[in-house]
């Protein structure tokens, strides 16, 4: 087991149903295996529904309602994917404010697969370059954002480092960049 995230606290934002497992469960490992503290923030108490692809998967315990999750508790932010994970986020106004409030604060956020819908949703693609699922480039188009098709990108654009990925085909890449990044985060 490494070090880099000893002392970090990562938070895991996720709708309570519609996770793509995966994209929660081995970036959860790589912070563990890191050192860090990786919490789990939903909109709701409870639990919440991983999928694997279009099939229930594993339940996961809440540790932190979107709404009581304080931005400064965490070094940094992480979004798993899932097509109705992120869609689901995109109408809770307590999610959209934690993902601005990283932002805003000028932490990392890593974003994987259809997770950067909830990127677009807060506003905050506007002059960054990302990647994702492609069926997201129009929408982060729209949004004023550059969509290039790479494993892993990271947009060094003020106020917050942002690293995304494409899909789970991009997990070690993924989790070693949100590692180095969030290392670096106060």
């Amino acid at each position: 087991m490494s070090n880099e995230l000893q002392g970090h606290t990562v938070a895991f934002l996720v709708a309570n149903e519609g996770i793509e497992q995966v994209e929660l469960t081995d970036p959860w490992k790589a912070v563990l295996d890191a050192g860090g503290t990786p919490k789990l923030i939903a909109p709701d108490s409870g639990k919440v529904q991983a999928f694997n692809h279009l099939t229930s998967a594993d339940e996961f315990d809440v540790d932190v309602v979107a709404g009581d999750a304080q931005v400064g508790d965490y070094s940094g932010l992480v979004l798993p994917g899932g097509v109705a994970n992120p869609d689901q986020l995109r109408l809770d106004s307590d999610a959209v404010a934690f993902v601005q409030g990283f932002v805003d604060a000028g932490k990392p956020i890593a974003a994987i697969c259809h997770a950067p819908w909830t990127l677009v949703e807060a506003g905050v693609v506007d002059g960054r370059t990302l990647t994702s699922w492609p069926s997201l480039r129009t929408d982060i188009e729209n949004a004023g954002g550059n969509w290039v098709d790479q494993e892993v990108v990271v947009c060094d654009c003020s106020p917050s480092r942002l690293v995304t990925s494409r899909n789970p085909d991009d997990l070690p890449a993924f989790n070693a960049q949100l590692i180095e990044t969030f290392a670096g985060a106060e």
